[in-house]
């Protein structure tokens, strides 16, 4: 079992990360610029120095185990935090350089992912040596994933209390939704208000974890959860099956038409949570990511 990472371990696990990234030895090969033999025997010598069995290969393909799952996510998290403090490193230097790592929230609204890639591009043309890794978190993990330095920034809406630990920078547009379910749901008829025989909480509801105004709704009805998803889009596909209110935003209902998917209860049952770019008070704002957030917020504005 391995007590203590050394310098030889960190090779072999950016193998594994490349391997399990590009799902599969082969796809590998050009991005390690190693030989299949030798990304092999890299594996092999990490699994005896973790203990572990990573992944299966063989004629059914490459497939990593629950704890390959573990050790890529884990890996993933450390390679991030290296990369977070050569690039923090070189800020200090005024050497603008290296790579930052971009988290999205998702269900972003396509205007939005439109706005982070014109950003992105923008950035990296003033920049002649920045490169960006562009990742995906579900709602509840971008707060952690911002204090945790595993990032340099976070494009998220917020609807909770924001903590003194982050650094909130506006993007000038909102996740605007409201009170869904399936045309088949007994209240499907409901689109205006609601009549005072109705009452919430005799309805099954799906909240999203860690939002927490998905758990209620309006001044005086609360919803009944019954259940909880990890995402916009998985709230949806609950929803769909005609047992479930829930909250969703109009993007997404507008992205995926003929779903059958229908708005209740009209402006009294509606929501609206800002978008910023976020970072941890930690980080190091130097003039790339000052100017990644004014691009965002411009390229957000405009696409709205």
């Amino acid at each position: 079992m391995l007590n203590r990472l050394q310098e030889s371990d960190i090779k072999l696990l950016r193998v594994f990360y490349a391997v399990a990234s590009c799902n599969g030895f082969t796809a590998a090969e050009p991005v390690l610029r190693m030989q299949r033999p030798n990304i092999s025997a890299a594996i092999k010598k990490l699994e005896e120095r973790l203990d572990l069995v990573l992944c299966h290969r063989g004629r059914g393909g490459f497939q990593m185990t629950k704890e390959g799952e573990v050790v890529f996510q884990e890996t993933k998290r450390i390679f991030n935090a290296f990369d977070n403090f050569v690039f923090n490193l070189k800020s200090l230097h005024d050497d603008y350089s290296g790579h930052i790592t971009l988290v999205l929230m998702s269900s972003l609204p396509l205007s939005l992912s439109q706005a982070v890639s014109q950003a992105v591009k923008s950035t990296m043309q003033k920049f002649d040596d920045i490169h960006f890794n562009i990742q995906t978190r579900l709602y509840n993990e971008v707060e952690h994933v911002a204090l945790s330095g595993e990032c340099h920034l976070v494009v998220s809406s917020y609807d909770m209390v924001k903590p003194e630990s982050l650094v909130f920078h506006p993007l000038g547009v909102a996740n605007s939704g409201g009170l869904y379910c399936h045309e088949s749901h007994p209240l499907a008829k409901y689109r205006e208000e609601f009549p005072d025989k109705v009452r919430l909480e005799d309805y099954a509801s799906i909240g999203i974890t860690g939002l927490s105004s998905s758990n209620y709704i309006g001044e005086n009805q609360r919803m009944s959860i019954h259940t909880f998803s990890d995402s916009f889009e998985s709230c949806m596909a609950a929803i769909l099956t005609g047992n479930y209110l829930g909250l969703l935003p109009h993007s997404l209902v507008n992205s995926n038409p003929g779903l059958g998917l229908v708005q209740v209860g009209g402006v009294d049952f509606s929501f609206k949570h800002e978008f910023y770019a976020i970072n941890g008070k930690n980080t190091i704002l130097n003039p790339v990511l000052k100017h990644c957030i004014r691009e965002l917020a411009y390229f957000a504005t405009k696409n709205s």
